[in-house]
């Protein structure tokens, strides 16, 4: 379905199900030159045992209008006014990597609006190498096949993925290559990139935030490698927040590379 939200279309996938303002409701938050589609699994599961879902587009990205966020700040304004839109008093934030920034800072605002918090793939500072950066707008096709590489410790996922002998460093690939191409006046992939790398109020948003929080991390991560999470972690547990770490034997791409495994995760921590 689309929402007016900030004045522009913004899509939300519902996971097949009909949005119900009456039941609990999830808004899952993609990563740099993603979109909905990589929650597809995760997304549709809640969908069809009684969770709202919200797996959204970013402005400026794919299906969504609007104007790309600059910053993870001005990304988290947009998730509450997003809720504002689709008449959600309380919500869940599910965010990967640059998403989980954005679903951090957002609970951070939000408060009591948000209920639960699960953050996949996450860094905190998030600092993205010179070169992707410098890449990404020179040579946005090399600086994707170098995301790729090393977001992948995987050729294919388990069937309940995308189907038996996906390849899913293809798939990413044609992906990251339909996001850049949605938006012909903005390059998404580096003002991504961008707003992760100049992103620091991690840890005091950690401290300020109300609801208990989810660390889904990639054990064999190279992007957001699990040490470069124990921040956040320590953060949230110093700040007596109710603190759960589920860690996957996979890379950075952990909703395709372990769907089950992160669905499970999920599905348990909501139902809390």
């Amino acid at each position: 379905m689309k929402l007016q939200v900030n004045g522009a279309d913004t899509y939300c996938y519902t996971g097949g199900k009909p949005f119900n303002p009456a039941q609990p409701t999830v808004v899952f938050i993609h990563g740099v030159v993603n979109d909905h589609s990589v929650w597809a699994l995760q997304s549709r599961y809640l969908a069809h045992h009684g969770i709202n879902v919200l797996a959204i587009d970013l402005p400026g990205h794919c299906k969504s209008g609007g104007d790309a966020p600059e910053s993870v700040e001005q990304a988290a304004d947009f998730i509450g006014a997003l809720l504002d839109a689709a008449g959600v008093q309380k919500a869940a934030l599910v965010g990967h990597s640059w998403g989980a920034l954005i679903a951090l800072q957002a609970a951070s605002r939000l408060g009591e609006r948000v209920s639960h918090l699960c953050l996949v793939g996450v860094a905190a500072p998030m600092r993205v190498s010179p070169v992707l950066l410098e890449n990404s707008v020179s040579n946005p096709e090399q600086a994707l096949k170098l995301v790729n590489v090393f977001s992948r410790s995987t050729l294919a996922p388990p069937p309940s993925a995308l189907g038996p002998g996906t390849w899913v460093y293809g798939a990413n690939l044609a992906l990251g290559r339909r996001v850049l191409r949605s938006n012909t006046q903005v390059n998404v992939f580096h003002r991504g990139f961008k707003a992760c790398d100049s992103y620091t109020n991690g840890e005091a948003a950690m401290r300020a935030l109300t609801c208990p929080v989810l660390f889904i991390l990639g054990a064999q991560d190279q992007m957001t490698p699990p040490k470069a999470s124990q921040s956040l972690i320590s953060a949230a547990k110093d700040s007596g927040k109710a603190v759960t770490v589920h860690t996957v034997p996979v890379g950075h791409h952990q909703m395709t590379e372990a769907p089950d495994d992160t669905l499970f995760a999920l599905a348990k921590f909501l139902n809390r």
